[in-house]
């Protein structure tokens, strides 16, 4: 169960501070688990992790960078992203052509610190320099967590958690669902995490407050942060920090969200509220949260992944507002161990099985001492045996690497046939090929726009199969008209033979 007593061990009462000097129980100092100032003081080397890191990163880099290379992404996210950092880079506003022309991407998530990337983007104008963004910031988070479970735990228990967090099933399939936002969440959380456990109270509230601007819903969590300082002792600083996560969520959501939407409104209250077309009630979400196979699933694998040494340390509270609008929305994305929105809740449940680990050692249970022994290890092993179904299995596969197969072949062929500068009305497939030098559109979400070219894979998964290409472009724009340009394979290029229109809808003025 979780605890918030600073001991380390589960014998002081609710609130008491750990004893200051040795006690009737005190165990000879090499034996002693160790506590966050004496483990602050002990220096850990930083190569093993450094390289460490760069492993990981260079597994997470070669997975997405062949996905992308075999034109296999999983959803048009990579393509908004490159977008927005595209928009950034260029000094504009980020407006994201794919969620519908002239769409202010910051009315939909409220996540400026994307902005980050216009540097890199500079020097590398691709989707690919996102991915390695992505792995690069998953790689630090395991550096992070790695080095502190050393520093917590002595041994050879840091490497071991290097291992099962950067092989955890969260971090897996946040890498093969391409680059999101969060992934400047995942080493921010492990500082935050670190700097909790190793006592440095102030660092864990300066480490806390950029979470607010990687996405709207952290400031919820940086709220928990605030609790945890203020049940830590620091009382002025936990509750500053409370009331700042909570006004910066509401803030977020109520004011700057619907003031960048042309909606004027936060679109994703219907995720909560809606079932389809069917209304929902607060009540009955709340009623809900169990109410599938599914979710059960995701929450035994969560505290699975450590063991279940988690349960033990009270940074696992921070995991709860994240679960918690997971948990009641009505969209079934967001239940599973698919996608990407676990990650960030890796870093802090696995610095937290390091924190009940440690909190175990001296517990006065013989069983959960004895536990404690084997639980990081066991930790590493759950990873490696639960890789063989996770993702990055498919770098152990020849096939993976093959990026001159006939449907690859004729996807490039196709974007050869689109001109640079171009707008373009596209699926999935082709999408994050063709933001980085042209404008690029939601196929059917550009009404009115009548782009230069539409671009079409017809083995997308169409709900009705298209015979006609270019029927099915003069159906999207009724005031142009098409004719076939490229055909090869599945994929079609057609462009317009009429003249542009003089207002484009969402159009920007260079």
């Amino acid at each position: 169960m979780l605890e918030l007593n600073k001991s380390g061990t589960d014998r002081s009462g609710p609130g008491r501070l750990p004893a200051q000097g040795p006690g009737p129980d005190a165990r000879p100092a090499g034996d002693a688990p160790r506590t966050g100032d004496a483990a602050a003081a002990e220096p850990v080397p930083l190569r093993p992790y450094l390289i460490a890191g760069a492993i990981l990163c260079a597994l997470y880099f070669l997975y997405g960078y062949f996905q992308y290379s075999r034109f296999g992404s999983p959803s048009w996210d990579l393509g908004i992203f490159e977008q927005e950092v595209r928009a950034y880079a260029g000094f504009d506003a980020p407006v994201v052509d794919i969620k519908g022309p002239g769409y202010l991407i910051l009315g939909d998530h409220f996540s400026p610190i994307v902005a980050l990337l216009a540097p890199l983007y500079w020097i590398w104008p691709s989707a690919e320099a996102l991915l390695f963004a992505q792995a690069a910031l998953f790689a630090l988070g395991a550096v992070i967590v790695g080095r502190t479970t050393q520093q917590l735990l002595g041994g050879r228990s840091g490497l071991c958690v290097t291992v099962a967090y950067g092989l955890s099933w969260g971090i897996q399939e946040a890498v093969k669902a391409d680059f999101h936002e969060i992934a400047f969440a995942v080493p921010l959380l492990a500082l935050v995490c670190r700097a909790l456990l190793l006592k440095r109270y102030t660092a864990a509230l300066l480490w806390s407050l950029p979470l607010v601007l990687v996405k709207e819903d952290l400031g919820a969590t940086v709220a928990v942060v605030g609790f945890l300082l203020f049940v830590y002792g620091r009382r002025l600083q936990g509750a500053m920090l409370a009331a700042f996560g909570v006004a910066a969520f509401v803030v977020t959501l109520m004011v700057l969200i619907p003031a960048a939407s042309s909606a004027g409104t936060y679109d994703y209250w219907t995720k909560i509220d809606k079932n389809g077309e069917q209304d929902v009630s607060m009540l009955d979400s709340v009623l809900g949260v169990l109410n599938s196979s599914v979710k059960i699933e995701m929450l035994v694998f969560l505290i699975g992944i450590t063991a279940f040494m988690a349960l033990r340390s009270p940074l696992t509270l921070l995991i709860v507002p994240t679960l918690g609008w997971r948990l009641l929305s009505q969209d079934s994305n967001h239940w599973g161990m698919v996608w990407h929105y676990s990650a960030i809740l890796m870093p802090v449940l696995f610095l937290a099985l390091a924190d009940g680990v440690r909190r175990s050692r001296d517990s006065h249970r013989p069983w959960l001492a004895s536990y404690a022994k084997v639980a990081v290890p066991v930790a590493a092993a759950i990873a490696v045996a639960m890789t063989q179904h996770l993702p990055l299995r498919d770098l152990l596969r020849p096939e993976t690497y093959r990026t001159d197969d006939a449907r690859s072949q004729a996807a490039r062929a196709a974007l050869d046939a689109i001109p640079a500068g171009a707008r373009v009305e596209t699926d999935i497939t082709l999408m994050a090929h063709l933001t980085s030098d042209r404008t690029v559109y939601w196929v059917g979400g550009a009404p009115g726009t009548a782009p230069d070219i539409v671009a079409i894979n017809l083995d997308f998964g169409w709900s009705r199969p298209i015979q006609d290409p270019v029927a099915y472009a003069q159906q999207l724009h009724p005031e142009a008209r098409y004719r076939l340009k490229h055909r090869g394979g599945s994929f079609v290029v057609m462009e317009r033979t009429t003249p542009e229109p003089a207002e484009i809808p969402g159009a920007r003025d260079d």
